[in-house]
């Protein structure tokens, strides 16, 4: 199942090479929501991964976007201690009509072929005396 959320472009982070068959990249969105006469604001961080990661080059701060996004979780354990995380992991990103003048933002096609990466992909080996991989 995919959702989908519209906001402000806050940052764009640079690829990071968790290892030899992992990478990722983030960005976080400025969502502001106004319920009662308030003003909520959230700032909400996705990630893309392996080859999709180029394709956030075109995002700029302030860009106005809509992004689709899968909702993925996972289980990890080390030293007989078990923690659960969860991504938002962007397939989509689209500019919303109202965007600034930055280049176009390309679509990040969704692909379900590609599996979850395995545990041992998020972190190296000098990573993982960490308590958490990421």
């Amino acid at each position: 199942m995919s959702f989908e959320i519209t906001g402000t472009v806050v940052e764009v982070y640079p690829t990071t090479e968790v290892s030899s068959k992992f990478r990722k990249r983030e960005f976080v969105i400025e969502k502001k929501e106004l319920t009662n006469n308030f003003e909520f604001i959230d700032y909400i961080k996705f990630q893309v991964t392996q080859d999709k990661c180029s394709l956030l080059d075109p995002l700029a701060t302030g860009d106005e976007v809509k992004v689709t996004f899968n909702l993925r979780g996972r289980k990890w354990e080390k030293d007989g201690n078990l923690s659960y995380f969860t991504n938002l992991e962007a397939w989509k990103v689209e500019k919303s009509s109202a965007a600034s003048n930055h280049r176009p933002v390309k679509d990040i096609q969704q692909n379900d072929d590609i599996p979850f990466p395995a545990k041992d992909d998020f972190y190296s080996e000098e990573q993982a005396e960490n308590d958490l991989p990421f």
